[in-house]
């Protein structure tokens, strides 16, 4: 699909194994293992969720050498890139790199001097790794934050660029950049800036962002505010739930935005002229499609009088009334159908859109 169009300049492109970051690659979804580290058949029991889920990249923490060994198994449990999360031991990348993980995410600024952070890139570069610079609002440097008192996005892009500054030194730039805070007008500021200093690819996030609920709402405000800015070239939606659960909402985020293939579902919020039970009928219909990779806007409305004029872009869709229900195309009128009957016969109408856009290819 194509991204939004942009002012900031373009993406260099960044290979992390089998996706392509950067350029005019399509916005990819990642997530992260939450099952302990230690926790090996979870940890690959829970990996293979993730991708059946439609995660295209996923990172996993590597607090130890024990950890370590999650690599190799879960490169041979799934086909998806695997990122190791590291942080304060450079050991532990150069022991990732070495089980052949496809991308390391390093904050260069707590694994200690020059010399190691030299020993991680030479490592990753004879290898071909990619190194994503993660910056948080929770881990700033203690000289950054008395600078400028606060993590303002000022203070993330400084942070950020120090570490590029670094990794650039070492003769390297298979580089990613995120800059993640909890606040979402300070991530969505901060990648703002830093698209105007740099071009390489960025990891969009909302860290810290909550339970289900709360974190999918600032995610959606945050990271779908910039990829509407044509800003952003891997996203997560970070939430306090089951990892599946992220990646469901990043892939809608996606949807919603144009920005990757699938049904997009428009319903009414209903009101005093709905003369049938629409909720559980909406809920029937994203579950019967949510796996659906065609690109069709199906419409699910309250009532007769104004559903087919108000989704009259929608390619397929049902409108109900007393005891029957209405199946339009395009805002034209099909057939009246039994309300019984209203599942059934929208999702065979959308069978149809399939088989006709098929035979047009």
């Amino acid at each position: 699909m194509e991204r939004y169009p942009s002012k900031y300049p373009r993406r260099k492109p960044v290979a992390v194994g089998s996706v392509r970051l950067g350029s005019d690659s399509p916005v990819s979804v990642q997530s992260m293992i939450s099952v302990p580290s230690y926790d090996l058949e979870g940890s690959v029991k829970q990996a293979v969720a993730l991708e059946k889920a439609g995660c295209e990249i996923l990172r996993a923490a590597i607090p130890d050498q024990d950890a370590v060994r999650l690599i190799p198994a879960l490169k041979k449990a799934v086909s998806i890139p695997i990122v190791a999360d590291i942080h304060f031991d450079y050991r532990l990348a150069l022991s990732c790199v070495e089980q052949g993980v496809d991308k390391i995410r390093l904050n260069p600024g707590n694994i200690g001097g020059r010399d190691r952070v030299k020993q991680v890139v030479t490592a990753c570069r004879n290898a071909n790794v990619p190194i994503r610079v993660g910056v948080n609002g929770g881990s700033l440097e203690k000289e950054i934050l008395s600078k400028y008192g606060k993590p303002t996005a000022e203070a993330l892009v400084e942070s950020a660029l120090g570490h590029i500054r670094l990794i650039e030194q070492a003769d390297y730039d298979r580089i990613v950049v995120s800059m993640k805070s909890s606040d979402v007008a300070t991530m969505i500021a901060a990648y703002r800036l830093m698209a105007e200093q740099c071009s390489y690819p960025l990891h969009l996030g909302v860290t810290e962002a909550g339970s289900e609920r709360m974190g999918t709402l600032k995610s959606a405000v945050g990271i779908g505010s910039l990829l509407c800015d044509g800003i952003g070239d891997t996203i997560r939606v970070s939430l306090t739930e089951d990892p599946v659960k992220e990646v469901l909402a990043a892939r809608d985020l996606l949807r919603a935005l144009g920005l990757t293939g699938g049904v997009r579902i428009v319903s009414c919020p209903t009101c005093g002229r709905t003369r049938y039970d629409m909720i559980p009928l909406v809920h029937a219909v994203e579950d019967a499609l949510r796996d659906c990779t065609a690109p069709l806007t199906v419409a699910v409305m309250g009532c007769v009088v104004n559903g087919p004029g108000e989704a009259r872009e929608a390619d397929v869709g049902i409108a109900g009334g007393d005891q029957c229900g209405i199946l339009f195309r395009k805002g034209q009128i099909i057939r009246k159908i039994p309300a019984d009957e209203m599942l059934p016969a929208l999702l065979a109408e959308v069978e149809l859109l399939i088989q006709d856009q098929k035979r047009t290819l």
